[in-house]
């Protein structure tokens, strides 16, 4: 068995032993700042064994939807069954858009990796957001 670091040495039979419950992350996620110029929330949806992500983003003129991609999810080490984070790709032609999300605390800490591919001379550029999962409580609550 090959390992790069001590936790990644596990029994055989500790290895994908439990199916992993991913419903900890499904939700509406809301962006805790109010005053974000980036992604407004996030929702997570399940199926199949499978997790999408759509981001809802802030647009000069309204919410932009970036619609709804497949994440790959990470769990908190090699033979856990607990989801410590997930990443997916979102590619908009002139700008792709890598999302690494780590679940702590009951939040999500959102980083977001921005890699222009146009001519337009903007840097890549990385922000890190922090989401709470959506709860009732203020029904009328934007965005």
């Amino acid at each position: 068995m090959q390992f790069a670091q001590i936790r990644d040495r596990v029994e055989p039979d500790d290895a994908r032993a439990a199916l992993t419950d991913l419903s900890v992350l499904h939700g509406t996620w809301i962006n805790s700042n109010p005053d974000t110029k980036g992604i407004a929330r996030m929702v997570v949806v399940g199926s199949g064994g499978k997790l999408t992500l759509q981001v809802i983003a802030i647009g000069p003129s309204g919410l932009i939807d970036w619609g709804t991609v497949e994440v790959a999810v990470f769990m908190s080490g090699p033979s856990s069954r607990v989801p410590a984070g997930f990443t997916c790709r979102y590619d908009f032609g002139f700008v792709e858009t890598q999302l690494q999300a780590m679940i702590l605390k009951g939040l999500i800490v959102l980083a977001e990796l921005h890699s222009f591919k146009d001519d337009s001379k903007r840097v890549d550029y990385f922000v890190r957001e922090y989401f709470a999962l959506e709860h009732g409580r203020y029904t009328n609550a934007t965005p």
